[in-house]
């Protein structure tokens, strides 16, 4: 059955914490407004910091040429799915992949020649977004980050990881290694012969180290009803996710564009993080999700797990460091 969003209700237990983003009837006839439908070519200057509500397919060949400087995808899973009005069908391999280079093959005129690509996949859609995207990009890495929530399996593993393929258009790319790193907590504090903490700190709040990032993420906290980031989205992906992407392969001014945009929170993190953003999203009830969060963005910047220029541990950053400290 689908789920109607709009009658959504929260549990009694959960009424007076629950931050999920909701929108009303008399929301959605106002922010639909500021959308864009194209009907003929776009220009550069009329993308920025725009959703476009429309079919990737029916509008990607309206968009201009190498406007693009980071390209973040989230595409449907190979996994029987509905979102909201649509229903996406799992397929067998080789029907997903052809359907990941039907779309893909037409957004590679869209990037500057130092674009770098992230594109989100499961275990099981992993090889067909490899296979796809390596015939048109070069690959750089491959990212695993801990999907802490998920369903228990009799028979199998408990499924809690997702993949990020991570490739550039080219070997000249943007990496901002200083701007991801994550503060982890010391197991073992060693010392040097006068007892300083070497490569630590110890403060009121235990011991850190400031740490290079690696290409396995299990420091990210995926949204639930008491974050101000919650929607009722069924793969929204966390702000802190997005957060070390934009960070790591963009400059502030940079245009971040994603195809598939669901809820918004690639547009909101752009936002947060001065840079520029633009993307597409076939159901009108999400694109007004993601304005009224791009509403939300102006007066509040924080992203949960980051702070200070860091990453945090996951469930390490302390009540008492205000996350409005953020300095981008």
């Amino acid at each position: 059955m689908k789920k109607n969003f709009l009658q959504n209700k929260p549990a009694s237990n959960k009424k007076n914490r629950n931050k999920t983003l909701t929108l009303s009837s008399d929301e959605i006839n106002s922010l639909k407004s500021r959308l864009l439908v194209p009907t003929t070519r776009i220009k550069i200057n009329d993308l920025k910091n725009k959703i476009v509500h429309s079919d990737l397919m029916d509008v990607v060949d309206k968009l201009p040429n190498g406007f693009v400087d980071l390209l973040f995808i989230d595409p449907p899973y190979n996994l029987s799915k509905v979102f909201n009005n649509l229903n996406f069908k799992e397929m067998c391999e080789e029907q997903y992949e052809y359907w990941v280079e039907s779309w893909l093959s037409k957004l590679v005129r869209l990037l500057k020649p130092c674009a770098s690509i992230y594109i989100c996949c499961d275990w099981k859609s992993s090889s067909a977004i490899y296979n796809a995207a390596r015939k048109y990009f070069k690959v750089q890495n491959r990212i695993t980050w801990e999907r802490e929530k998920g369903r228990g399996a009799k028979a199998n593993w408990k499924n809690c990881s997702e993949d990020i393929w991570f490739f550039t258009n080219s070997n000249n790319f943007i990496f901002n290694i200083d701007a991801v790193k994550l503060k982890r907590k010391v197991v073992a504090p060693y010392r040097d012969e006068n007892g300083t903490p070497k490569d630590w700190e110890k403060n009121e709040h235990g011991n850190y180290r400031i740490t290079h990032p690696s290409n396995v993420w299990t420091d990210i906290t995926i949204p639930f009803w008491s974050m101000a980031e919650n929607t009722n989205h069924p793969t929204q992906k966390p702000e802190k996710l997005l957060a070390k992407i934009i960070l790591a392969s963009s400059k502030k001014g940079d245009l971040v564009f994603d195809p598939f945009l669901g809820s918004g929170t690639t547009a909101v993190v752009a936002k947060k993080l001065g840079r520029n953003y633009c993307g597409v999203e076939v159901d009108e009830y999400y694109c007004c999700l993601a304005e009224k969060r791009l509403d939300a963005a102006k007066k509040d910047k924080t992203i949960q797990g980051y702070s200070n220029g860091v990453f945090w541990e996951r469930n390490t950053l302390n009540d008492q460091i205000k996350l409005k400290s953020n300095k981008f």
